[in-house]
C-alpha cells in the first residue's frame, strides 16, 4: 500500500511557488521550503507556519513529496542533482515533481536519476500564471506513471483546477510546449487586432466587448485586453521567460521536424521587445512593439 503524503518539500518560492506552497500548508500538510534567497523562505515560513531550510537536500529530508518550481533547466539540475540537491536528501518511495517549464530531455534525465535511487518522478509544468497560482486554479500537465500520478494528484489538486496525466515522463513538458506555442500566436493576434482597432479610430474596449463574445474570444483577450489598451505591462509573465520557453519549443520542433513558422516569428518579435527594454514586461507587450514600429 503506497504511503499517504503528509509531508512535502517545496523548492523555489517565486511568484508561482510561493502561493503554491502556501496552498499546501493551508491544506494541512507539513511543508518544508527552500529558496535561493533565504529571506524569502523565512518570510514564507512566518506567513504559513512551515519550516525553511538552508539547502534543497535538507528541505527534502523526510518529505514524502518534493516539488520543484524554479527558472530553467540549469536551475532544476542544481536543486535536484547538485551536491546539495533534493536527491541527496530524498528517501526510497518518495516522489519528485518538477513544476518548472523545462525541456523534455531534462525530464528524461531526472526520471532516470530517480529510478536509480528508488524515487518516483513526474514532470508537471503548469499554466495559469501568478493569478492562477494565487487562486489555486492552475492547469497541470503531467508526465509519469499512472501509479505516481494517482498518489500525487490529490496533493496537486490543492492549487489546481485541472491535473491531467499526458503520458510517460516528458509528456508534461511536451504538452506545455503546445501551450506556449498556442499562446504566442494568440497574443500576437490580439496585439494586432487592438492595434488595428486603434489605427482605425474604433473604441478598443467596445470592440473587445463585442468580439470577445464570439469565436475570437480567448483567455488572453479576457484577462489582458484592459492593460494592453492602457499600455501597462509591469505585471504578468515576463518576456524573458516566454523567450526561454519558446527556445525550448523551437529546439524540440527541430528534433521532431515540426514546422513552427509563426512561433519562430513571434519569438523574434519578443526579441524586439527585449531590445526596447521590456525584458520583464508581460508577454502582452507585443502591442507596445506594434505601436513603436516605424510605418513603412
Amino acid at each position: 500500500m503506497p504511503q499517504q503524503i503528509s509531508t512535502a518539500a517545496f523548492i523555489g518560492l517565486g511568484v508561482m511557488g510561493y502561493p503554491m506552497a502556501g496552498h499546501l500548508a493551508r491544506a494541512g500538510l507539513d511543508v518544508r521550503v527552500y529558496n535561493r534567497t533565504a529571506a524569502k523562505a523565512k518570510a514564507w515560513s512566518d506567513e504559513y507556519g512551515g519550516s525553511h531550510h538552508a539547502t534543497p537536500a535538507e528541505a527534502a529530508q523526510g518529505a514524502d513529496l518534493v516539488l520543484v518550481c524554479v527558472g530553467n533547466d540549469d536551475d532544476v539540475r542544481q536543486v535536484t542533482m547538485g551536491e546539495q540537491g533534493v536527491l541527496a536528501g530524498m528517501s526510497t518511495g518518495s516522489i519528485l515533481i518538477d513544476h518548472t517549464t523545462a525541456s523534455a530531455d531534462l525530464a528524461a534525465t531526472l526520471d532516470a536519476a530517480c529510478r536509480e535511487q528508488g524515487v518516483d518522478f513526474m514532470d508537471a509544468p503548469v499554466s495559469g500564471g501568478q493569478q492562477g497560482a494565487e487562486n489555486g486554479v492552475l492547469t497541470i500537465m503531467c508526465g509519469g506513471t499512472e501509479s505516481t500520478f494517482a498518489r500525487a494528484e490529490p496533493v496537486l489538486a490543492h492549487y489546481a483546477r485541472a491535473v491531467t496525466l499526458m503520458g510517460p515522463a516528458g509528456s508534461g513538458q511536451l504538452t506545455k510546449m503546445v501551450n506556449q506555442i498556442c499562446i504566442a500566436g494568440l497574443v500576437q493576434g490580439l496585439a494586432e487586432g487592438l492595434h488595428f482597432a486603434e489605427q482605425a479610430g474604433l473604441d478598443q474596449q467596445r470592440v473587445i466587448d463585442v468580439v470577445a463574445k464570439g469565436a475570437a474570444g480567448s483567455w488572453q483577450m479576457e484577462n489582458r485586453h484592459k492593460t494592453m489598451i492602457a499600455d501597462q505591462y509591469e505585471h504578468g509573465f515576463a518576456v524573458d521567460w516566454m523567450r526561454k520557453d519558446l527556445a525550448i519549443c523551437l529546439e524540440q520542433a527541430r528534433r521532431i521536424q515540426a514546422r513552427l513558422p509563426i512561433t519562430a516569428l513571434v519569438d523574434q518579435f519578443y526579441a524586439d521587445v527585449q531590445a526596447m527594454g521590456g525584458n520583464r514586461w508581460d508577454t502582452s507587450s507585443l502591442l507596445r512593439r506594434l505601436r513603436n514600429v516605424p510605418q513603412d
